[in-house]
């Protein structure tokens, strides 16, 4: 059985991490190579790292910021955000990312993940989906959650798949930073769908939601892997005390091999 991922998630604004509700009534988080650098000492086992406004503001990723981070880790990091070209994908691959994390661009040109995954392989493409509930269903949004763009969250990700994505980052914009919850009725809907690892990520407020999320049986989430933000950030929780909950738990999960950049 393929071990679970726990994975921090660096949301930046200007420079900073931040944090909000829904999207939305974002705080100061703190530093992003600082912050970056404690989760990779404390045994997580990838890194995703999302420039949050650059789609929105149309301009491209902080690629200075990445190169920093990048070096001051020893594990995978995935970096998304104003990603709208091969060469922009080239560009972050060149500064450190080990993968790519497409949205909007890949909502505006869905070519463009195949592209990239022709160029670099599927491994290295990942396509972020952003969705909010509606009647019967989830809608996808793009530019930082600000505009629906009337797909099917579950459809939009069988597409992304045949085109060539090799992992979904699936966001949950009711659970983003409530900590009520992953939504796993939506997390399960896509990993069910797809053949390819999903990250449920938005609304853990505890160990028991991450173990649901992660969970591959009945009505579990069927997530491979966990992205965390608020709970890491203030300190509620450590990666080594979540790691030790889930393995005492009989979840598979990764050892606490510190400084390692297996993918």
């Amino acid at each position: 059985m393929v071990a679970k991922r726990i994975i921090p998630c660096l949301d930046v604004a200007d420079g900073r991490v931040v944090k909000g509700v829904n999207f939305v009534g974002l705080r100061d988080a703190g530093d992003p190579v600082e912050l970056a650098c404690r989760y990779s000492a404390s045994g997580a086992d990838e890194l995703v790292f999302l420039d949050i406004a650059a789609s929105h503001q149309g301009r491209a990723t902080l690629v200075d910021l990445v190169r920093r981070t990048a070096e001051a880790v020893t594990i995978p990091f995935t970096v998304g955000g104003g990603i709208s070209s091969v060469e922009g994908i080239t560009e972050l691959l060149r500064a450190g990312a080990d993968k790519v994390s497409l949205n909007s661009s890949a909502v505006r040109d869905p070519e463009l993940v195949a592209r990239g995954a022709e160029r670099f392989g599927c491994q290295c493409i990942v396509v972020a989906i952003d969705a909010r509930r509606r009647e019967g269903g989830w809608d996808v949004y793009v530019k930082g959650g600000r505009e629906n763009t009337g797909l099917d969250a579950v459809e939009w990700a069988r597409r992304v798949v045949e085109l060539g994505a090799g992992e979904i980052l699936l966001t949950s914009m009711d659970g983003d930073g409530t900590q009520a919850g992953y939504e796993l009725n939506l997390t399960r809907a896509v990993a069910d769908a797809v053949d390819v690892p999903v990250i449920a990520s938005g609304g853990a407020g505890c160990i028991d939601h991450i173990a649901q999320a992660l969970d591959s049986s009945g009505t579990g989430g069927h997530a491979s892997a966990a992205l965390l933000a608020s709970l890491l950030h203030d300190g509620v929780l450590t990666v080594e005390e979540i790691k030790a909950d889930l393995l005492g738990r009989g979840l598979t999960i990764r050892p606490l091999e510190r400084g390692s950049r297996a993918a």
